[in-house]
């Protein structure tokens, strides 16, 4: 794979939008300046300063890690234009006014290093006309760049070309974002608001209208449109207000502006209620009300009736949640059937959005694929409008929404595109996804970047490959698979609920191992979902405790921490390729292969302290090694306690990395491990891993006798912890657990630096475990938990 080679980027402008993608770039190890203009007062750099600092204070959190920050550098207009001589990439970020936008460029042209990319981080705006302003060098190295807010945790990226750019610096930035950045590329037409917004904002307006056509609540709205139809779980109101009323308003402005033609036009009308809403100042999130308002705890919804906010809370009726549950196509007929308002309200909106996709299609993008993974990765729909139309069997939904465009029931009189009835039963297909304007099913982007994703995210009726049916398969039972994709390296997929490892799953583990010790180069676990594993499944457990109690449970104990130790010594290198949550026993698989791959949205920690129990899978005593090798590494005389001491705390709060980069910083992740930006390049990064180390000879490390803490180390630890309980931060049971795990991390009864084995930490750690199962409070939470989801505070 050819890399245009990135090595900084200039972001200009701090605005909210600016400085995060500054933070993404960071996250991803990509040095970055962030310009503003220079402040009036104080330091010539004190916006871009502000802004930076403001990084750390935001929620979700745009940093990896707050300190992270500092690695942004700050400059503005005036002192450092000779900066962006130094970047390979700049992108421009400030506020949609063309006017500004072309100021700006007039202003930097003349610093941009002649190889630079220059790109506008526009939502809607004419990308051709921006490129007016730039000197005939720079235009064809300049295009759009559409990150989605928040820039770390939404896919999707839109690319858009000016008639003028080079098609390989569109190649080269994609392969840049894809895989640098971990994002989703679609490549969108020059028109206004691009893909995603147009039809997603089109969507909003059409809920908007159809809720009051029939009379619901935006609460009730909310809840019909958020998780219960496959979107995201905000609904649609309450992503207005979070997105911000305002920012909502300037995207339909531009579609009222320069979609006069459109025949959905009257469609981009400004509602009243948001017209209200922006004249009051009433922006959303932002400032603390807009279609919702947070009073205290409560949360109250705007009535438009009454002119005022009531108490929200109002859901979706039982029976169409009902209807919600069955398949696409019975799901659409019995809500288009249903007399009851919020089915009916359901069915208008779904084809509201079939027969505007329809429509604009050739128009927008390129091809059917393109709007459909736009909205997945830019809205956070489970299905985009042509995957659910085709999923829904395409020729009958064709026929109702034909039907309802002639009743007068929809938005606009334009009929369906002739090629929607050709015949056709859906818009993907293997061979690629209709495009009207080429007359032909495109294939996906063959691009040298995607050949890192062995299994890219696809949609229904593309024949993709499903993972857990590819490559040749060399042992499976109820909750494990272990096969090969290119007879090099093994891979083992936990195919139980959430990846909760069991009796079958250990045994399915130790397997794994066992083949791949017997010719091949490694073993990789990896599942294709954002699972790594949730940890143990006490559940499965519950018959044997029912039967035996805690002595019946020893036994399974310490084969699950016998596997720990085989993955750890195992004669070929295993790579845990960790995405989403790894907690628990999921934890402990990772910390004891001999590498971790971890996508950057990875959440790793020992949480059993939330069920009244310690780790008992080895985690604990991974902490003791891991604090003992930090100190020898340091000095053969240091103090091993001060290298337990975050370790044991972050067992004991039951501490999770909210990502990557702070996993490692708790310790889970190593420096030698590998951070991925894109989840669907952690296969083929594993894998490259373990040939790799296979390649360098890799041998187990030794098995070797190690110091602990000791005695002293715990009255100090427990010392700590009595003020903690004695404050009331903690409970006693809290007190209790936490001395526990201290027992174990500094090795027990013996003194400092005392040599100890692995298997003699586990067996502490199996018995601590097994009399916390026994103990009534710890019984409370795991009930709890099991019941409710959530841990109980006892």
């Amino acid at each position: 794979m050819n890399r245009f080679p990135v090595r900084k980027v200039a972001v200009l402008g701090a605005g909210v939008m600016g400085a995060q993608i500054a933070a993404h770039l960071v996250n991803n190890k990509v040095a970055v300046v962030l310009f503003d203009l220079p402040a009036k007062e104080g330091p010539k750099s004190g916006i871009a300063l502000k802004a930076i600092d403001n990084l750390k204070k935001l929620k979700p959190a745009p940093l990896g890690i707050p300190e992270d920050a500092a690695l942004i550098e700050p400059a503005n207009y005036e002192e450092h234009l000779g900066k962006l001589g130094e970047c390979d990439l700049v992108i421009e970020a400030i506020a949609e006014r063309m006017d500004w936008k072309l100021d700006l460029y007039k202003r930097i042209a003349p610093a941009v290093a002649a190889h630079a990319i220059v790109a506008s981080n526009t939502s809607g705006l004419s990308i051709t006309k921006l490129a007016e302003a730039l000197p005939e060098a720079i235009k064809p190295r300049f295009c759009g760049i559409h990150f989605f807010n928040p820039p770390r945790y939404m896919t999707l990226v839109e690319l858009i070309a000016t008639p003028t750019t080079l098609p390989e610096v569109l190649d080269q930035l994609e392969t840049f974002v894809t895989s640098a950045l971990g994002k989703g590329v679609v490549r969108a037409k020059d028109t206004p608001n691009f893909v995603a917004n147009r039809v997603g904002i089109a969507g909003m307006m059409a809920t908007m209208k159809e809720a009051e056509n029939f009379g619901l609540g935006y609460d009730v709205v909310d809840d019909l449109t958020g998780k219960k139809m496959g979107r995201a779980s905000s609904g649609t109101f309450r992503t207005a207000d979070v997105v911000g009323l305002d920012t909502m308003a300037h995207v339909v402005k531009t579609m009222q502006d320069n979609l006069k033609d459109d025949p959905f036009f009257p469609l981009y009308a400004t509602p009243p209620v948001l017209a209200k809403l922006l004249e009051q100042g009433a922006l959303g999130q932002k400032t603390g009300a807009g279609f919702y308002k947070k009073v205290g705890k409560d949360i109250l919804r705007l009535d438009p009736a009454k002119a005022d906010y009531v108490p929200a809370g109002g859901k979706a009726e039982a029976i169409v949640e009902r209807m919600l549950k069955k398949p696409a196509a019975e799901r659409l007929k019995l809500l288009r059937e249903s007399t009851n308002p919020q089915a009916q309200f359901l069915w208008a909106i779904l084809r509201d959005s079939f027969h505007y996709a329809a429509v604009h299609l050739e128009s927008i993008a390129d091809n059917a694929r393109d709007v459909d993974l736009a909205m997945r990765w830019g809205f956070g729909t489970k299905q985009g409008p042509f995957e659910l139309w085709q999923d829904a069997g395409w020729q009958q939904v064709a026929t109702w929404v034909k039907e309802d465009i002639e009743a007068g029931k929809a938005l606009s009189k334009a009929p369906l595109p002739a090629w929607v009835f050709d015949g056709r039963t859906g818009v993907h297909t293997p061979e690629g996804s209709w495009s009207p304007a080429r007359k032909a099913y495109v294939p996906k982007s063959t691009l040298p970047v995607y050949r890192r994703q062995p299994f890219p995210e696809a949609l229904l009726g593309s024949g993709a490959p499903e993972p857990l049916k590819s490559g040749t398969e060399l042992f499976k039972n109820e909750e494990i698979r272990v096969w090969t994709l290119d007879g090099e390296v093994v891979i083992a997929s936990i195919t139980a609920k959430l990846h909760l490892i069991s009796p079958t799953v250990t045994e399915g583990l130790l397997k794994a191992v066992e083949i791949a010790e017997q010719g091949y180069q490694g073993l990789v676990i990896w599942s294709p979902d954002d699972v790594f594993s949730a940890g143990a499944n006490l559940e499965s457990l519950m018959p044997v405790f029912m039967k035996l109690g805690a002595k019946g449970i020893k036994p399974e104990e310490k084969k699950l921490q016998d596997l720990m130790l085989r993955l750890r010594y195992a004669l070929v290198p295993v790579v845990s390729a960790m995405r989403g949550i790894a907690l628990g026993g999921g934890c402990e698989i990772a910390v004891h292969s001999a590498r971790r791959v971890a996508h950057m949205e990875t959440y790793v920690g020992l949480v059993e302290v939330g069920v009244g129990l310690i780790p008992g899978g080895g985690g604990l005593t991974y902490i003791a090694r891991r604090a003992a090798e930090m100190a020898a590494a340091g000095n053969a005389n240091a103090d091993i306690q001060k290298f337990l001491i975050d370790g044991f705390t972050s067992a004991a709060m039951a501490k999770v990395g909210t990502s990557a980069i702070e996993s490692r910083k708790l310790g889970y992740l190593l420096w030698s491990d590998v951070i991925v930006p894109h989840k669907d390049e952690l296969l083929f990064v594993a894998i490259e891993q373990a040939k790799a180390m296979a390649a360098s000879g890799y041998r187990p490390p030794a098995k070797v006798l190690f110091p602990v803490a000791g005695r002293n180390a715990i009255s100090t630890i427990q010392g700590q912890l009595a003020n903690m309980r004695d404050g009331g931060f903690i409970s006693a049971h809290d007190f209790h657990i936490s001395t526990l795990i201290a027992e174990v991390v500094c090795g027990g009864d013996v003194d400092a630096g005392s040599l100890v084995s692995e298997e003699y930490l586990m067996a502490m750690e199996r018995d601590r475990f097994c009399a916390l199962l026994e103990h009534p409070k710890s019984q409370e939470r795991i009930m709890g938990m099991l019941q409710t989801g959530k841990p109980v505070r006892n």
